[in-house]
């Protein structure tokens, strides 16, 4: 039996890693062989092409990564002309496609055309972009407007639908349970935080546009509490990631009730870490004579 085998919703993994949306691409098919993933998670796609935001937009902090990309990426007709294509070809694993919108019509509309096409295997649903039709608020922050989303993109598809929610919220659980009565499989959690630096000799903000997204091995604490949280409330498998670097990390995610996980900053400073990550967790099941679903959910107090 294979002991790293897990579930996400409709998903079935070969085992429980995958990267986190926007901090993985083809290239590093030069370290490791890509079908070694769980899943793979393309980076999030949009209606129209997006140049992203102005440099600076990425600075190293003490314990982590701020970044500012504003969802660069080619628009969703030209990631299905020309790179679904491709991870296609590459790709023997699950391929979760990662996307967005500014307006509810926009979410559906992107999920039409990734439907019409049959590229995905699942869809991973990014809710912290503003939503213009209710003042720039990003839609993963209020309970209702998630429950609506995600019914809409329901009717839509039949695939596995995972909402990604953010941690820049007062009650995460709420959002969760939003997400799953509006009709989602399961959940990602978390997004980055919200973050900020200075350069102290000058005053100069140290990103463009001020705030960006803090993600790294300092907000795990912080992500290991979210996904608890949330898997004690809410019966839906989650992806979990936030802090996650080595296999010791993922364990972690596992016992607080996660199904999967994924890497993201970690992969930055080392380019082998899903592999050292998944090698790791298979040694220390085979110690312990366990299968990853004996200790989902099993922490102890």
């Amino acid at each position: 039996m294979n002991r790293l085998e897990t579930r996400l919703g409709k998903l079935s993994l070969a085992n429980p890693v995958t990267v986190a949306s926007g901090t993985f691409g083809t290239e590093y098919a030069q370290f490791f062989d890509l079908n070694r993933l769980g899943a793979y998670t393309s980076k999030t796609i949009t209606p129209l092409p997006k140049k992203g935001n102005p440099t600076p937009r990425l600075f190293e902090t003490e314990a982590g990564l701020l970044n500012s990309i504003g969802l660069q990426n080619p628009g969703v007709e030209e990631f299905i002309e020309n790179h679904l294509p491709e991870l296609r070809r590459m790709l023997k694993v699950p391929l979760i496609v990662s996307f967005s919108g500014s307006t509810l019509e926009e979410f559906c509309r992107v999920l039409r055309y990734l439907e019409e096409c049959s590229g995905a295997d699942a869809y991973e649903v990014n809710v912290s972009c503003p939503n213009v039709e209710n003042e720039g608020i990003a839609f993963g922050v209020e309970a209702e407007t998630v429950f609506h989303l995600t019914k809409a993109l329901r009717k839509l598809t039949g695939k596995e639908l995972i909402i990604k929610l953010s941690p820049n919220v007062t009650d995460i659980v709420a959002i969760a349970q939003a997400g799953k009565e509006g009709g989602a499989d399961s959940l990602a959690l978390i997004n980055t935080m919200f973050g900020m630096a200075i350069d102290p000799l000058t005053g100069r903000s140290r990103i463009r546009k001020g705030i960006a997204g803090y993600s790294g091995l300092a907000i795990k604490p912080i992500a290991l509490a979210n996904t608890y949280k949330v898997a004690s409330a809410v019966d839906i498998p989650i992806l979990a990631m936030g802090g996650i670097n080595t296999w010791q990390d993922a364990l972690e995610f596992f016992y607080a009730g996660a199904s999967a996980i994924a890497l993201g900053t970690a992969n930055f400073t080392n380019p082998n870490a899903v592999t050292d990550c998944l090698e790791g967790l298979d040694r220390y099941l085979l110690l312990k004579q366990h299968n990853l679903c004996d200790i989902i959910g099993n922490v102890s107090f």
